[in-house]
């Protein structure tokens, strides 16, 4: 995921979201090979995205908090 620097005020809350491309960064994954600039609807697919759980082989999310100037 690209570094984007971003405040978040006292109180604000934010969602992560899983998906399987950079989309509005790139574009979207049909989850198919196909030419994606003339894909048409039908030949993008819903793709099933795992968030891993186990103690060996965990995910996470790393967010790093900048002191107050």
């Amino acid at each position: 995921m690209p570094d984007l620097f971003h405040t978040f005020r006292r109180g604000h809350r934010i969602m992560i979201q899983v998906q399987s491309s950079w989309f509005p960064l790139t574009d979207r994954n049909p989850q198919t090979f196909t030419d994606i600039p003339n894909a048409k609807p039908s030949d993008f697919q819903k793709a099933t995205e795992q968030i891993l759980r186990q103690k060996d082989e965990p995910s996470g999310v790393e967010v790093l908090v900048l002191p107050q100037s």
